[in-house]
């Protein structure tokens, strides 16, 4: 095994890493609230937009 061969088992490690890192703080409990409030902000009234602007 070359130092090419290293250095992509260790890449392609540290990347999935981070994927489960990504996925596990995507789907964490604690930010199913902020989530699913960001998820309604398309759907609520914009209010702070002058007369002409509202669409």
């Amino acid at each position: 095994m070359d130092t090419n061969d290293l250095i992509g088992s260790v890449v392609t490690v540290v990347f999935f890493i981070t994927f489960l890192g990504i996925v596990w703080w995507a789907y964490g409990g604690s930010r199913k609230a902020r989530f699913e409030e960001d998820a309604r902000i398309p759907f609520e009234e914009a209010d702070d937009l002058p007369i002409g602007d509202k669409k």
